[in-house]
């Protein structure tokens, strides 16, 4: 099946044909690190994260560009409430982005350019814009992009110009017209000096969408295949990227996509509403696989739904996995066909699975096969003697499917993360091992009964014992 992905312009699922046989331009708006990230951003992130696995298992060459806005009023207006250098504040979220984004196990772009380290580019655009009828200099520093230039305006969103207001869009007496849009933005009295540059037309800083035309150009060319974000980013910020980049002769994105947004119990996230939640706070209580699948188990058009709740399922899910590839590891150990097992990417993945994921990555359906995997791979590990070959061949596909999502739970990213998270796990891991060695020795004795009633005690406690030849293994019910 040909892989069909979604385009936010034309609101239709189509083919996807890229530009070059074989290779996938992708840019996705990136973090304004004003403070480190939330969990709704962390939904935009592994929406794209997925796309390209997805994109790389298919067999295509993929440069993953995802920008840095290090630079503009909220970051400006957050180092001057805590004090700092506003380089120092926003480099230092950078950092704590990346960090979480690694922890998370995201796939790294290719390039993760900032708009400080790009301002020559977009000298060069904003000169080509006003050569070609575009854009004009206010004369005291600022330029705009002249909206009513370009027939196209407001194609991606699908609206009338007369309806497009840009309420963050700073007013100036000085526009040619309201909606016009700063590309740059004068220096203001009282910010720092290191936060402007020198231009022909002034001193000043970037405008937040003049960057991601020009960087996108650099990374990606003057056309590239798919242009990503969230999908609050449409408007104001995606419909003026392309409209400077149309402005500038250039064919842009060929095509859209946006991620969902995120809720936190039926609510959009809020600070006003008492439920925002910082992806550093979310990771401290709960594994980063755990916070992984709850997002990336939605598909990455749909708004996700996150809590408690759906943690915990997430961590239920993920445990179970988990014990299973566990006792099929140690079942092929004890049968010495160890070397049955391959790498993710070395086998063919379940057609059902290639069908749901080329289906504009139909996460629902491929998850369907990924439990349907996990309950035969059981039936084959409950049977008296196990066939190697058939456990072999279901963990592999087992793990080739979870790595799609960046959850191959016996790979070097997960295979050491506990179950249930943090160290509380590490505590209630050592105080059943205790009981169970107990229990062993009850066994071993003979005393049934003894045995018998650890066994109902993890029971009754939520925990599940599974036995196998000479070992014991547990996890948590649901």
């Amino acid at each position: 099946m040909t892989l069909r992905l979604h385009d936010s312009k034309t609101r239709t699922v189509s083919d996807f044909t890229p530009l070059k046989d074989g290779e996938v331009s992708l840019y996705v708006c990136g973090p304004t690190v004003q403070d480190g990230p939330h969990v709704g951003h962390i939904r935009t992130f592994l929406a794209f994260d997925v796309l390209v696995r997805w994109l790389r298992r298919s067999g295509y060459r993929v440069t993953y560009v995802r920008n840095v806005t290090d630079i503009d009023d909220k970051i400006l207006a957050r180092a001057a409430e805590e004090g700092e250098a506003w380089w120092k504040w926003s480099y230092a979220n950078e950092r704590k982005f990346g960090e979480i984004m690694d922890q998370l196990g995201a796939v790294r772009p290719d390039y993760e350019p900032r708009a400080t380290g790009h301002v020559t580019e977009m000298i060069d655009f904003m000169q080509r814009l006003i050569e070609r009828g575009h854009a004009y200099a206010d004369g005291e520093g600022s330029v705009y992009f002249d909206v009513s230039s370009l027939p196209e305006y407001g194609s991606l969103t699908n609206q009338s110009i007369e309806n497009m207001v840009d309420d963050a869009e700073a007013a100036s007496n000085l526009k040619q017209d309201p909606r016009d849009f700063a590309l740059w933005k004068k220096a203001k009295a009282g910010e720092p000096e290191t936060a402007k540059w020198s231009t022909p037309f002034g001193e000043g800083r970037p405008g937040w969408h003049l960057e991601c035309s020009a960087m996108a150009k650099k990374y990606v060319g003057e056309s590239f295949d798919i242009h990503g974000g969230g999908l609050d980013l449409r408007f104001p910020h995606h419909e003026n990227e392309q409209a400077q980049s149309y402005g500038a002769g250039y064919g842009f994105a060929q095509r859209w996509m946006h991620s969902g947004m995120l809720t936190v119990d039926g609510m959009k996230m809020g600070k006003s509403l008492g439920n925002f939640i910082t992806a550093e706070d979310v990771l401290a209580k709960h594994s980063a696989a755990a916070v992984r699948l709850a997002i990336v188990g939605s598909h990455y058009r749909t708004n996700v739904e996150f809590n408690e709740t759906t943690l915990a399922e997430a961590e239920t899910v993920l445990s179970r996995l988990r014990g299973s590839l566990t006792r099929a590891l140690d079942a092929l150990e004890q049968a010495g066909a160890h070397e049955k097992l391959c790498e993710p990417g070395e086998g063919a993945l379940p057609d059902r699975f290639t069908e749901a994921m080329n289906d504009d990555l139909g996460v629902a359906d491929a998850l369907a096969v990924v439990h349907e995997r996990h309950g035969q791979l059981n039936t084959l590990l409950a049977k008296p003697h196990i066939d190697a070959h058939e456990v072999a061949s279901a963990v592999n596909e087992l793990r080739d499917m979870l790595d799609v999502f960046g959850l191959d739970l016996l790979g070097a990213m997960w295979s050491d993360e506990p179950g249930a998270g943090g160290a509380e796990h590490d505590a209630l891991d050592a105080l059943i091992r205790a009981q169970l060695e107990e229990r062993a020795e009850a066994r071993k004795n003979k005393d049934w009964a003894s045995a018998d009633a650890i066994r109902d005690r993890f029971a009754a406690a939520g925990i599940r014992i599974e036995d196998s030849a000479g070992s014991s293994r547990w996890s948590l019910t649901n």
